[in-house]
């Protein structure tokens, strides 16, 4: 934890007054299901301009990570600045606990207007008052106009989620002709079909659709005079529905593009390889504003790495999946895992249960479990290790996580295992989570959620 004196030091070199007036506006743009090595920015072959122009500008973090690899958790990770079962939010499709205070709460009272356009995904609207719009789940580029031209003529600071619902599936936006599928290339944990191309193909048409959309909202910052006394925070969110992405606690799944843009602030293509969390932003938010640090905030402010004061942030950083919730799922099949710069550490409580989503029942995953079928070797190790996990997993970071070789047996690591184990036993402990247990539980919890949701809708 920084002292008194030290977050005084980084305001100073910030120079930044934290008087209303003059505080910065907010927009933090976010995908949905978006795998961060498909950006150009990060290798991939997505043509994404506007996520390059964004880079340009500010400061790209290759090690950001989100706790829950799927929407809902994400989201609400994301706003209260708190894990996901510390809030009771760990299931797909659920709730906050009431109480739960998120940035909406935190913001207000020093005069800011605090919104969300596009996908929600969160519940209640007590915890989560926005002031709402979208259309179609994805950003409302004339309700953002007028946020903007509304709080310029006002002098009211404002905070923007602009949520995409880009690209999620069905991947029917954008371009594909862009992108031939017997001309992409595929990452290399993913079998190589005609079908696994068709989707690739669309999804990375998709993210160039999403693209525009980023594009559409700097513009518009540009168009009010707002750039220089605005934060812009980008990202990918968890990875898309291919296989070993999303609903998964590998890279593609908790990995995550971030990109920060703050004129003056932050140095113009700048690059850290900082730990960070999707948990630590609105406590670097709240801090880059001069609020003091939220007591029940798990997250921790990463202002110094945004000013170029430090070049780190976290040694470890924390994963959940809990498949209640998700279609195709089993009731209780709970991850939960801790990484490290050089090592993760991967914790499945049920093993002997056949790992299963809406992935799985994909055309895509359908025809790698053809090509199993057909005796293909490659195809039938790539199933077995999506669908059949074992109970401990560690693999060493500096190598491509796609190569499988489990440390987890490996005498050379008994230490490193213990180390990890143990620091993952704590979190859970601060955290409340008792494993089985609390996947248990979340089947409660979804129940609750389905009687608030049909309550509302008779009222």
């Amino acid at each position: 934890m920084k002292s008194l004196l030290q977050r005084l030091f980084v305001h100073s070199l910030l120079a930044f007054p934290v008087f209303a007036d003059d505080a910065p506006n907010i927009v933090f743009i976010n995908a949905d299901d978006l795998t961060y090595t498909d950006l150009s920015l990060y290798g991939g072959q997505a043509e994404t301009p506007n996520f390059d122009r964004l880079a340009a500008e500010g400061m790209t973090f290759s090690h950001c990570f989100q706790t829950a690899p799927m929407c809902s958790p994400t989201r609400h990770n994301l706003y209260t600045g708190i894990y996901p079962v510390k809030t009771g939010a760990y299931p797909n499709h659920t709730f906050a606990k009431e109480g739960t205070k998120s940035i909406v709460h935190h913001l207000k009272p020093h005069g800011y207007r605090v919104a969300l356009s596009g996908k929600r995904h969160i519940s209640p609207e007590s915890v989560f008052p926005f002031e709402y719009s979208g259309v179609k789940n994805n950003p409302d580029m004339s309700a953002i106009n007028t946020l903007m031209l509304e709080s310029k003529t006002a002098g009211t600071p404002f905070c923007l989620f602009a949520c995409s619902n880009e690209p999620h599936t069905p991947w029917n936006l954008g371009d594909p002709s862009q992108y031939p599928p017997e001309k992409i290339t595929l990452p290399p944990y993913i079998l190589d079909t005609p079908e696994t191309r068709d989707g690739y193909s669309r999804y990375l048409a998709e993210i160039t659709y999403y693209d525009d959309q980023i594009g559409q909202i700097l513009d518009l910052l540009e168009k009010h005079n707002l750039v220089e006394n605005t934060i812009v925070m980008l990202s990918s969110e968890q990875g898309n529905s291919m296989p070993f992405a999303k609903w998964t606690l590998y890279d593609p799944g908790l990995r995550t593009a971030l990109v920060a843009r703050w004129p003056g602030k932050i140095k113009a293509a700048s690059k850290t390889s900082a730990m960070v969390e999707y948990v630590d932003v609105v406590p670097t938010l709240l801090d880059a504003i001069g609020v003091p640090p939220v007591a029940e905030m798990d997250g921790e402010s990463f202002l110094s790495v945004l000013s170029g004061d430090a070049s780190k942030h976290k040694t470890h950083v924390y994963g959940i999946m809990t498949t209640k919730g998700t279609i195709n799922a089993p009731d209780h099949y709970g991850i939960r895992s801790v990484r490290s710069h050089d090592f993760q550490l991967i914790v499945n409580f049920t093993p002997e249960v056949e790992f299963t989503n809406a992935c799985t029942k994909s055309p895509e995953f359908l025809s790698w479990i053809s090509e199993a079928e057909a005796g293909k070797p490659r195809a039938g190790k790539l199933v077995r290790h999506y669908q059949h996990r074992p109970a401990v997993e560690l693999y060493a970071t500096n190598n491509p996580w796609h190569q499988w070789k489990n440390l987890a047996d490996s005498a050379g690591h008994t230490e490193v295992r213990a180390n990890l184990q143990k620091k993952l036993d704590a979190w859970m402990v601060d955290q409340g989570d008792l494993g089985q247990t609390t996947e248990e539980a979340a089947n409660e919890h979804q129940q609750k959620s389905r009687k608030k949701k049909k309550g509302k809708k008779k009222n």
